[in-house]
């Protein structure tokens, strides 16, 4: 495995998306909890519905509305959608809401993007299902070019915006983290895309299968022309803080980090040194008890 990694490690976490019923006042909780214990990040899924077999049905709270208001409750964490699916909303729009939240958040707003997958959701909000990547690509030309404060005429077959600009001005370029591994998703953002985030059941949750993701971002990154030592990796992490809980139950195949605060920093330092700028951990359960204790692990994968 070849392992090497000198940028600063940093650590994020995904809070609550549909494991149970969560509450604003604990969201805000979660979030104070994790700039106490030392999070770098904090992140949150942008899904609208899940069905289930045997009609079991969940969802989660619109992801936009909580960032803002994430943002307002905390004051040192960066911030955004895990990722956002760009198929929700006008890219202008999405654009404009991306640049609010960083306005909120003092420039603390990371842009994830994706073209979603959940079938169910698009279904049940009247949203077009069809050609996602080809939306994608449309929505993405407009997405970028704005965030980075340009304005945009775009004539596409699913989208067009006339002389589209942000104002007021944006307080920074907002940056993009791409959430794909899918080759020709990379094509359409590793040109500009400031971040490229993978899922732990892609790599199957451990070091060497993030070499094999990383090195293949890294020759995509090359075919289009980027410089790959200009994009930052960033991974999630499955870890589980308590196995009495089913809140995350592993797919098969995927091992979760685990064990004492020692050994789950060391599976993070693995990432790292692997090539992850970032990790983000999963956490099951995810409350505030496995934040805090999580405290300890954060500050030795540091060093601090």
């Amino acid at each position: 495995m070849t392992i090497s990694n000198s940028r600063p490690a940093r650590i994020g976490i995904q809070l609550p998306e549909v494991e149970r019923v969560v509450r604003w006042p604990e969201y805000r909780a979660l979030a104070v909890a994790a700039e106490d214990s030392g999070f770098d990040s904090i992140w949150l899924g942008d899904h609208l519905l899940y069905r289930g077999d045997g009609g079991v049905e969940r969802g989660p709270w619109e992801a936009w509305t909580m960032l803002a208001a994430l943002a307002a409750a905390t004051q040192r964490v960066v911030l955004g959608p895990l990722v956002a699916c760009v198929g929700f909303h006008p890219p202008a729009v999405l654009a404009k809401m991306a640049a609010t939240i960083d306005e909120i958040s003092s420039g603390r707003f990371v842009l994830g993007v994706g073209a979603g997958w959940n079938r169910a959701e698009f279904d049940a909000f009247g949203i077009p299902y069809d050609r996602r990547v080809d939306r994608f690509a449309e929505s993405y030309s407009v997405i970028q070019p704005l965030v980075t404060g340009a304005r945009v005429t775009y004539q596409g077959h699913h989208v067009k915006v006339d002389d589209a600009v942000l104002m007021p001005p944006l307080r920074r370029p907002v940056p993009i983290m791409v959430g794909s591994n899918g080759r020709r998703m990379l094509e359409l953002t590793l040109p500009t895309a400031n971040i490229w985030n993978t899922w732990f059941s892609e790599f199957d949750n451990n070091a060497e299968g993030f070499v094999r993701r990383n090195d293949a971002v890294t020759h995509i990154a090359q075919s289009v022309g980027r410089d790959p030592s200009t994009i930052e990796r960033s991974a999630c992490v499955l870890v589980i803080t308590d196995h009495s809980s089913d809140e995350r139950v592993p797919a098969e195949g995927v091992t979760p980090l685990g064990g004492s605060p020692t050994q789950i920093a060391a599976g993070i330092t693995e990432l790292h040194e692997a090539g992850a700028d970032e990790v983000i951990v999963v956490v099951g359960p995810i409350d505030e008890r496995s934040i805090r204790t999580l405290a300890e692990s954060v500050a030795i994968a540091r060093g601090t």
